[in-house]
């Protein structure tokens, strides 16, 4: 069977269904304290739809970002939902099941291409359910549609994949010039969704280049004959990055958002890089291990360089292998451009690598895999042919299969703060997880917890040096008090302010001296604090 309109659309509305049946479970998960206070609870640019916060969408910088149209679509949900975050994950959800189906509909582009006369064999439509699978349903996934803040995934990933399968359109029909049309219908339908994707996350500023790969192969456009038409088509597109790319750089010089080469060397950079280039490849073939947070460990730079250079000899080796098929090299090109704007190159964070950073890499080596079990399909004879048929459709349902209940299990861990550090914790321990979720239990009024984890934290801050650890003791001094262990929470208090003495730390030792009858002891930090009778939280501290 061909490829035709129909069972490609087919295919997309399936993929997108099996999608997000899989995901709904993600309707019970909350917010999260990583983010999405900056992104929902307290962004003032989502709490109205009217003009004036139109405009401050486009006109202002929050959280280090310029993305309009993320804060655009935050603000349609809180509209309707308020602060409850089921209709977040509902959009989350809906928006990556049409991705899926876009990935499809893309595949059957390429497919059309491939299966052309002298490309050889016919693409089977359930090849392309397989290809959106591969990717919509694999646990890499997860973290970009279960994390409310990863909005600007999904919605990147929607106009992203459209300028993309509309640029394959105009590809085919500009060979035909009775297409004509519709070919420049679809250029500027290409160009003005990819306008939309950087204004969903500038991540996607790589797309022209991503574009000239595939003109390259499979499209073969790049000719000698046409080379200057073909670039010239890119320019409107370069124009969008460059002006982009420019932006971005100026804000987040702005924003102090990115790491200083004075704390991550150009060396440490590229080790850090390369690690995270191999980790992405390992957790696509065995998706085991992934969580919310990888950090970067100082200690490991040997062995991220060392993976770094396994991941550059794999990849040398697969091209020159299959120099003469000109997929592999593609294929490569189409992974990596995706990930230079999120590697450590241009570090704006702790993290080593990031689950959420593979959700356009991964489209075009999904693609390839896909097209591959169905060329051993079509390719089966001998002897072996019969079982390779009934082996070929097996195995490929069984890892279907498996991506979607790792997937559904995955998504589990997004269910709330706890469920997110308790993962970390579990797998890679650090003080920032122990602070993050001690924090949480401070707030429900789990103060026993609270107070464990912090002590966790404060190990993990005395063997490094942490210059904020000031603030750990006084959060477990408060833990401590509201357990009415009053001589331990001023023993904490005692450490921190002498670190910074904050009017809030000395207003709640004052409530512990007060609480152990030491009156002139509790006057005495009463009037230290003056009229700051506030509770004490990570980021209000007076000393910075």
């Amino acid at each position: 069977m061909s490829i035709n309109r129909n069972s490609a659309t087919t295919m997309a509305l399936a993929a997108g269904v099996i999608c997000l049946l899989v995901y709904l479970r993600a309707l019970s998960c909350g917010f999260v304290n990583m983010d999405d206070p900056d992104y929902v609870l307290n962004n003032p640019l989502v709490r109205a739809l009217d003009r004036d916060h139109l405009v401050a969408a486009f006109s202002t910088v929050h959280a280090g970002f310029w993305m309009p149209l993320t804060w655009i679509s935050l603000a349609i949900d809180y509209h309707f939902w308020g602060l409850n975050p089921v209709g977040y994950h509902l959009t989350n959800i809906l928006l990556h099941s049409l991705n899926t189906g876009l990935v499809v509909l893309i595949a059957a582009e390429l497919g059309k291409v491939i299966s052309s006369p002298g490309k050889g064999g016919q693409i089977h439509p359930l090849t392309l359910l397989l290809a959106g699978l591969l990717w919509g349903l694999h646990p890499l996934r997860v973290e970009s549609v279960a994390w409310v803040t990863e909005r600007k995934d999904v919605l990147n990933g929607l106009f992203f994949l459209g300028s993309l399968f509309c640029y394959l359109r105009y590809a085919r029909e500009s060979r035909s010039p009775e297409n004509h049309f519709r070919a420049r219908r679809d250029y500027l339908l290409s160009l003005v969704l990819f306008m939309l994707s950087l204004m969903a996350k500038p991540v996607s500023v790589v797309l022209p280049f991503m574009l000239l790969v595939l003109d390259w192969y499979p499209l073969r456009r790049l000719t000698r004959a046409r080379l200057r038409a073909v670039v010239a088509e890119k320019i409107p597109f370069l124009v969008c990055s460059a002006s982009m790319v420019v932006a971005t750089l100026l804000i987040a010089r702005q924003s102090h958002i990115l790491a200083s080469y004075d704390n991550l060397s150009l060396l440490q950079r590229l080790a850090v890089s390369g690690n995270a280039l191999f980790e992405y490849c390992r957790l696509m073939l065995w998706p085991v291990g992934i969580l919310p947070l990888h950090v970067i460990d100082a200690a490991q730079m040997a062995a991220y360089a060392l993976k770094g250079m396994t991941f550059v000899l794999f990849s040398a080796a697969g091209v020159y292998a299959f120099r003469k098929g000109h997929w592999p090299a593609a294929v490569l090109l189409c992974f990596l451009l995706p990930l230079l704007p999120v590697l450590a190159i241009f570090q704006n964070g702790i993290q080593a690598f990031a689950a959420r950073f593979t959700y356009l890499p991964s489209i075009a080596p999904g693609i390839l895999a896909a097209y591959a079990v169905g060329a051993a399909y079509n390719r089966s004879s001998g002897r072996w042919a019969g079982f390779a048929r009934q082996a070929i459709p097996v195995a490929g349902v069984a890892l279907i299969v498996a991506y979607g209940i790792t997937t559904w299990r995955f998504v589990g861990i997004w269910k709330n703060t706890e469920t997110v550090w308790s993962r970390i914790i579990d797998l890679q321990p650090t003080g920032r997880a122990y602070k993050e979720r001690g924090l949480y239990y401070l707030s429900r009024g789990e103060d026993r917890a609270a107070e464990q984890d912090l002590t966790a934290s404060i190990g993990f801050a005395q063997r490094v040096g942490l210059e904020e650890i000031y603030r750990l003791y006084a959060l477990r001094g408060v833990a401590l008090l509201n357990q009415e262990r009053y001589a331990a929470a001023v023993e904490d208090f005692d450490r921190a302010i002498p670190l910074c003495p904050d009017p809030r730390y000395y207003y709640q030792r004052g409530r512990a001296f007060e609480a152990l009858g030491k009156h002139n002891e509790a006057k005495a930090d009463f009037h230290r604090a003056g009229r700051a009778d506030g509770p004490i939280e990570w980021g209000n501290s007076a000393c910075r």
